[in-house]
């Protein structure tokens, strides 16, 4: 049982499979764009992504790092030169999956793994409890000083008088309630 074994096997053996990443992820950095099986893409993106991380840092041991994993010197001074500094501001997601359907011959889901073109637009942070906050603060009313109370006696007797009033829904809502059960009523004498 393979329980807790991280990553795709793909029907090869380690050597196999690490030679796969090996050429997947460089042709993805040297052409921008992909034709892949979706369980290679999947299994292949976080790599590549890596790779462009090692060419963000761009110091020399970065670049012996790539270079142990890509195997082309060419490859990786095209990953250090052009690709990571395109993506200096962006913190990750360098890359993306597009499906486009199954291949004719065995069925297999493809698609394109392409590195991300746009320039990243960081979304403004969102201002609504900020702006909710002073549209309060503007719909309540503002006493004068003249009418807050003194002392804390007056503060406590304010409150009190307040509370000595019935509410607009508590003394009109029995009224009200007793008419709507006097509806519902001939409303079922109605349907029956």
């Amino acid at each position: 049982m393979r329980h807790q074994r991280a990553g795709k096997k793909l029907g090869r053996d380690s050597a196999h499979r690490k030679a796969l990443y090996s050429n997947l992820a460089g042709a993805l950095i040297e052409h921008g764009r992909i034709k892949t099986t979706v369980t290679k893409a999947k299994a292949v993106k976080p790599i590549a992504e890596q790779m462009i991380t090692l060419g963000r840092r761009g110091d020399l041991h970065a670049r012996r790092q790539a270079t142990a994993f890509l195997r082309s010197r060419d490859v990786v001074h095209k990953l250090f030169a052009e690709v990571a500094p395109r993506f200096k501001d962006r913190p990750g997601g360098y890359s993306r999956i597009i499906k486009i359907g199954p291949r004719p011959g065995d069925a297999a889901e493809m698609v394109y793994l392409e590195l991300v073109e746009d320039e990243l637009t960081p979304k403004p942070r969102r201002a609504a409890p900020a702006a909710a906050v002073p549209a309060v603060a503007e719909a309540l009313p503002v006493e004068d000083a003249d009418e807050a109370p003194e002392t804390d006696a007056e503060a406590l007797e304010e409150p009190a008088s307040e509370t000595d009033e019935p509410a607009e829904g508590e003394s009109g809502g029995g009224a009200d309630e007793s008419a709507d059960d006097g509806d519902d009523s001939a409303a079922d004498d109605e349907v029956q």
